[in-house]
C-alpha cells in the first residue's frame, strides 16, 4: 500500500510540474499556431510585386526582414487604415495545410500587413527599420512600395 502511494505521488508531482511548466518547444508550438505575424519559409512562400516574381537573394532578404519585423498593432476591423494606397506586396506561403494571403505596403514609418485565409482576415502594422528601407523598384505617394 504504502509503495502504490509513493509511486501515486510521483506520478502526480511529476505531471504537475510538467503542466506548470512545459518543455520549451511545447511552448514554441502553441505560441506559432496562435501567432498573427507568423514566421515565412522559402520554401512555401512566393513573393510578387505588380505580377513579377522576387526570386534569389531580394526573396531571402525580404522574408529574413520580415519574420525579424516588430509586431506593432492589430487593426480592429473598423479602424484599418485608408492610407494603403501604393502597390502591395503580394505574399503567398502555407500555415501548416492553409494557403494564407498576405499583402504588405511599406512606408518610411510602418508596414502595414492585410492576411486572409481560408477562414479569416486580419490587418495589423509592423516595425522594422531594415524592411522599411528595402531597396526596390518603388513607386507612388511618399510609399517604398
Amino acid at each position: 500500500m504504502t509503495t502504490w502511494f509513493i509511486i501515486l505521488l510521483i506520478v502526480i508531482s511529476t505531471l504537475k510540474v510538467v503542466l506548470a511548466s512545459p518543455p520549451t518547444f511545447v511552448m514554441e508550438w502553441l505560441l506559432n499556431k496562435f501567432a498573427l505575424h507568423a514566421r515565412l519559409s522559402e520554401e512555401t512562400t512566393t513573393i510578387t510585386l505588380r505580377g513579377k516574381r522576387l526570386e534569389g537573394e531580394e526573396k531571402t532578404q525580404f522574408i529574413h526582414h520580415f519574420n525579424e519585423a516588430t509586431f506593432f498593432d492589430r487593426y480592429d476591423e473598423y479602424d484599418v487604415p485608408a492610407e494603403n494606397t501604393g502597390t502591395p506586396l503580394v505574399i503567398n506561403t502555407k500555415k501548416g495545410k492553409m494557403d494564407v494571403l498576405l499583402d504588405v505596403y511599406i512606408y518610411s514609418d510602418h508596414v502595414d500587413v492585410f492576411k486572409q485565409d481560408n477562414k479569416k482576415a486580419a490587418a495589423y502594422s509592423l516595425r522594422s527599420d531594415k524592411l522599411q528601407d528595402v531597396p526596390m523598384p518603388l513607386a507612388g505617394n511618399g510609399n517604398f512600395i
